[in-house]
């Protein structure tokens, strides 16, 4: 059997598994039954305070992204522009792709005048092209996400002041957009600008929401949506929103400490092996140089890398809490 047709089989054992898991990983019935049982004691329920929580249910539900795209897109293309937004950064997809296909060839080259083996090269190659620029972008996302999460909370409580002393709600996003440095005041820019274009205030909120795909600023949209249909002190209503993302944050931080320890374990096993590879190889290259020239090695190191990505995975998935 050629390297090809072993590589074929395990790409097909691979995707097995990965349909296995899905299926077996499906949505639960009993689950399924206690929703739809919620949601019609929602529906005929007289209670405000249950009335207030299905349609936050809804607005939610709403708010979920499709499959395989970001909210707010209409395709994969738009779903990678969007994700290139939510950067702050100028990037355009067009760039993206270049920096991809320049990666993989590159280190394609490298690989293939190192080893001479062109089909491990070329693997390689388009692992690092594909993998390395989508793990920037999902880089300064998170570090933009951040910044914004820790300077949205005052940025709620300027406008809880705004509102209490008597100026009005968009009055209120236009002295936000204004004093409040960093993403928050750039994107509550662009809601001013919209509103005085003839959007009105939820359209603008909404595009907001779908571009940042921030769970605290859909919190924000999602109160404004209630207060207009049910009424009721929106000062009062922003203010405890601002103490809830706050305590929110808090316990971000709390999990952030207490998984710490496990996380640079994870870390710390995930990434030995390589570098004890890639030690050995740099020391006596000839030692290990079978991996890129015999078949059965080649094989048996790209089923290892599988295996310990699925180890990666899973570790990786023990150690992340959302809250």
């Amino acid at each position: 059997m050629s390297i090809l047709q072993l590589l074929l089989v395990g790409g097909g054992l691979m995707a097995l598994m990965v349909v296995g898991y899905l299926l077996f990983a499906g949505p639960s019935a009993a689950k399924e039954s206690q929703r739809r049982l919620n949601a019609l004691r929602y529906r005929h329920s007289e209670s405000t305070d249950a009335k207030v929580e299905s349609q936050l249910k809804k607005a939610i539900a709403a708010r979920k992204p499709k499959v395989h795209k970001v909210a707010g897109s209409g395709s994969k293309i738009e779903a990678l522009a969007t994700r290139l937004d939510r950067t702050g950064k100028t990037w355009t997809v067009a760039q993206y792709f270049y920096a991809s296909l320049g990666l993989a060839l590159l280190f394609t080259v490298i690989m293939y005048l190192r080893t001479g083996a062109a089909l491990l090269s070329l693997g390689v190659g388009i692992l690092i092209g594909a993998g390395i620029p989508h793990l920037v972008v999902s880089f300064f996302i998170k570090r933009r996400t951040n910044q914004f999460n820790v300077k949205f909370p005052d940025a709620i409580e300027l406008l809880v002041r705004g509102l209490r002393s008597g100026l009005p709600v968009t009055e209120t996003l236009a002295v936000v957009a204004q004093e409040v440095p960093g993403p928050v005041g750039v994107e509550f820019k662009g809601i001013v600008e919209r509103i005085k274009i003839g959007r009105t205030m939820e359209e603008s909120l909404q595009e907001t929401a779908d571009r940042l795909g921030i769970p605290e600023f859909n919190f924000f949209c999602i109160t404004l949506a209630i207060q207009r249909e049910t009424g009721g002190n929106l000062a009062e209503t922003l203010s405890n929103l601002s103490d809830v993302l706050r305590k929110r944050s808090q316990m971000k931080l709390k999990i952030r400490a207490m998984s710490s320890e496990s996380k640079a374990s994870a870390y710390i096993v995930g990434a030995l092996p390589f570098i004890v590879f890639g030690m050995i190889w740099w020391i006596n290259p000839s030692y290990i140089g079978g991996f890129f020239e015999d078949d059965r090695l080649i094989v048996t190191g790209l089923g290892g890398l599988v295996w310990m990505s699925i180890g990666g995975f899973i570790m990786a998935k023990m150690v992340s809490f959302e809250i």
